[in-house]
């Protein structure tokens, strides 16, 4: 009996990986998507990776490239973007990002997405940070 609960546990752990990893890849994938759309300065594809909330702050996609284009130059703008740590929760990813800006200063970005009711991932935020700097 123990050895069948066991191997239940165990099935259930290794059942889980591949919904976590598959998660954390759509989340990526929602992100690089956006990082591509700010690459052809195409605000409606960027737009359309925000999640309800951020788009009820900037209702337009011109006002939200306006946005990142001022305050977020490194994601808009940069030489390198590489993935880092990522953790799930719940329906909650957290995913950093590696950046080199145009300028080759490095940067440390914390994206966070939420699974939409259809099943997809929206960007919720994103904070900025030189790298090196506390927190």
């Amino acid at each position: 009996m123990r050895i069948a609960a066991l191997l239940v546990a165990l099935m259930i752990t290794l059942g889980a990986a591949p919904a976590f990893a598959d998660d954390i890849a759509a989340a990526q994938g929602v992100i690089r998507a956006q990082e591509q759309a700010f690459v052809r300065d195409d605000a409606a594809a960027a737009y359309s990776h925000a999640a309800p909330a951020i788009q009820e702050l900037f209702p337009a996609p011109d006002i939200f490239m306006s946005m990142v284009q001022n305050g977020y130059a490194p994601v808009y703008r940069h030489k390198s973007f590489e993935f880092g740590d990522s953790k799930a929760e719940g329906s909650w990813i957290a995913q950093r990002v590696h950046i080199v800006d145009a300028n080759g200063e490095a940067w440390e970005a914390l994206y966070t997405l939420e699974r939409q009711p259809d099943g997809s991932y929206k960007i919720t935020g994103c904070s900025l940070l030189k790298a090196g700097q506390a927190v």
